[in-house]
């Protein structure tokens, strides 16, 4: 029963490779009973976001890397392997609980992947069993402790949270606040995510490609605007953001200046995340109104995240308790299934062998014939109750798993198995691909 987890990361693959083996929600339960088919695997769970694909396994019979390398190189057309790496056993388990916290991210310390990890969880309870089950739900515990007892998830570390944090400096809170929102690529609909979660309450999107604007506008319920009108409703906004792929600027001070007027003493903050800027820098000089620029952005990322790498030592220490746990309760659930395999071993053995006695036994009276028997299955039960008992406690204190092996070598468990009957022990820990 080794458990692993295999796949790719913005670590080993480019956006190129991580977009063509993505899973999505809808063909995760397809994508996972072909890889239990695969593999013999007992239980299967697959994470898939923008940023890494990986699948996790308690292991079968069959090697589940290999069975993962396939299936992903199917997606892909070529292979795979190159960009892959795979965790096995405790090291298994101290990727996904690193990964729930952002401590595997991009972004250090960012907190979305806590609720795609719990997503996964639930897209897969069908294809998982009790060890996936407690790996994921211990796993998001894992990271809501790193969220709540240091500091590596706060202070924004992202050019758009940035834009979000130095905006609420200005306003205190966003909640109830109005945002127009220039250009709609990659970088305006991650910004208008953030604002939107900041209680954005109304938030207007513009663009010279008016299709373009309406897509966004609609993923975040926000109106769209032609370009030629986002002018005329400058004086209804607090927050100009700017992120257009324009190749010189397209805020000058005649198009603010009029929204000043009408807006009174009410302060505008303006965000230009573009390169080229898209904003005159001579704006900034306009009586309330707040221009930040890349620039400034950057400066707030990084001293964020170096107090957030700060932050590191403390939250592994968190992870390596929580794998230890999790790792003596599995190793409790593998000795569980051999210890009733042992017994069950143990009684064929007595009652072939009071039959035998039996036999020659014929003359007893029924009563003596009872006390026998009851000899025999006392005479087991005392020989088999220390070793219970010390598997029990082994597996309480992560010795477990050695023992279980031993175990089975001894009493030759393994050549009692037949179809699918208890599982192996958990493998011995394996260094990354």
């Amino acid at each position: 029963m080794a458990l692993i987890a295999a796949g790719l990361s913005h670590r080993t693959a480019p956006v190129a490779i991580r977009e063509r083996v993505a899973i999505a929600p809808h063909e995760a339960g397809a994508f996972l009973a072909h890889v239990l088919e695969e593999t013999g695997a007992r239980e299967a769970a697959v994470l898939s976001t923008c940023n890494r694909t990986e699948i996790y396994l308690m292991e079968g019979e069959r090697d589940g890397a290999a069975a993962v390398w396939r299936a992903l190189s199917a997606r892909l057309g070529s292979d795979v392997t190159a960009y892959g790496y795979v965790w096995r056993d405790r090291d298994a388990v101290r990727h996904l609980y690193r990964v729930a916290a952002g401590m595997d991210s991009m972004i250090l310390g960012e907190m979305q992947i806590h609720g795609q990890v719990r997503d996964a969880w639930e897209l897969c309870r069908q294809a998982s069993g009790p060890a996936l089950n407690r790996l994921f739900q211990s796993g998001l515990l894992v990271a809501s402790r790193v969220h709540h007892e240091t500091a590596l998830g706060r202070g924004a570390a992202s050019v758009s949270s940035a834009a979000v944090q130095l905006a609420k400096k200005i306003f205190g809170s966003l909640q109830g606040r109005r945002a127009m929102v220039l250009g709609a690529g990659e970088m305006a609909d991650v910004a208008l995510e953030c604002l939107v979660h900041e209680g954005v309450r109304a938030a207007i999107v513009a663009n010279r490609t008016y299709e373009r604007a309406a897509e966004l506008a609609a993923r975040h319920g926000a109106q769209a605007l032609h370009y030629e009108q986002c002018w005329g409703r400058l004086a209804e906004v607090d927050l100009l953001l700017c992120s257009t792929a324009a190749p010189r600027p397209i805020v000058a001070r005649e198009q603010v200046e009029p929204a000043l007027r009408v807006r009174g003493d009410a302060p505008l903050c303006i965000v230009d995340i573009a390169v080229p800027r898209d904003v005159m820098v001579d704006v900034g000089t306009l009586h309330n109104v707040f221009l930040y620029d890349l620039d400034d952005l950057q400066a707030v990322v990084s001293t964020n995240l170096a107090r957030r790498r700060e932050e590191l030592p403390a939250a592994e220490v968190i992870v390596a308790t929580e794998v230890e746990q999790y790792w003596h309760w599995l190793a409790g659930l593998a000795a569980v299934p051999v210890l009733k395999l042992f017994r069950s071993q143990m009684e064929q053995v007595r009652e072939a062998e009071l039959a035998h006695a039996m036999r020659k036994l014929g003359h007893l009276a029924p009563d003596d014939q009872h006390a026998v028997e009851h000899f025999s299955r006392a005479l087991m039960n005392k020989f088999l109750h220390d070793p219970s008992v010390r598997l029990r406690a082994a597996s309480a204190n992560g010795r477990g798993l050695a023992i279980v092996d031993a175990l089975r070598y001894l009493f030759a468990l393994d050549e009692a198995d037949g179809p699918g009957d208890v599982p192996p022990a958990v493998a011995p820990e394996s260094e990354e691909r």
